[in-house]
């Protein structure tokens, strides 16, 4: 029996190469050579996220000039919302990863599932089913209506500036973890003071998270 059999009723689609849809769910960690991973499908399935997302909202909101329609798609490819789609599709228990990932919680956590799901759609596409691939899409990402991310940088600098006239900024004070799922560390400062700091999976949410610290002791 096909291994992934119950993912492919769950995405309503049966891999004509059903290697393909191996290789989406085979994370980094996994044993064999480093390269035969999903990572490239997931840049493949990235691209093809962006594009079936493009489509869609220019089609379903047609008087939305482009820069509206762009911050909409950003909130249907972020990783919080490619995340729920994950696991809405079980994909965390379909995945193929190395015994430490899975100890440590990886069949569980955001960026992984994200990757995953970015992943399948590479694998679809590359398969033949682009039309399949776009359905998924439109049944397991809705078109959110609020950012699902919460700007605290912008917030913050707003602040300083009213309160102090300065700008704060940001410095990334380390890393750790493997290459595939790295944690950055960083310090909002302002006046050359350590005002919060934070951590994430990019250094661009370390940063948010940092400026998010400095907001909570601020009382905001």
């Amino acid at each position: 029996m096909n291994m992934f059999e119950t993912l492919e009723k769950d995405i309503g689609y049966a891999f004509k190469d059903k290697s393909l849809l191996k290789l989406a769910m085979t994370h980094p960690s996994y044993g064999g050579e480093a390269h035969v991973n999903n990572q490239r499908l997931e840049f493949l399935g990235d691209a093809v996220l962006q594009l079936c997302t493009s489509v869609r909202l220019y089609r379903e909101f047609p008087d939305l000039q482009e820069g509206k329609l762009s911050r909409k798609r950003a909130m249907c490819v972020q990783e919080g919302a490619l995340e729920v789609a994950a696991r809405k599709l079980n994909l965390g228990k379909h995945l193929l990863m190395g015994k430490g990932e899975e100890l440590s919680g990886g069949r569980e956590r955001a960026s992984i599932l994200a990757d995953a799901f970015e992943a399948l759609l590479g694998a679809m596409f590359l398969d033949g089913a682009i039309k399949d691939a776009n359905r998924v899409i439109e049944t397991f990402v809705p078109i959110a209506d609020e950012p699902r991310v919460h700007d605290y940088k912008t917030q913050y600098q707003e602040l300083c500036q009213q309160v102090t006239g300065e700008t704060p900024v940001y410095r990334i004070t380390g890393e750790e973890g493997p290459a595939h799922d790295r944690t950055f560390f960083a310090e909002a400062v302002l006046s050359g003071r350590v005002t919060g700091r934070g951590c994430g999976n990019s250094k661009k949410h370390a940063e948010q998270q940092a400026a998010k610290d400095a907001l909570e002791k601020q009382g905001l």
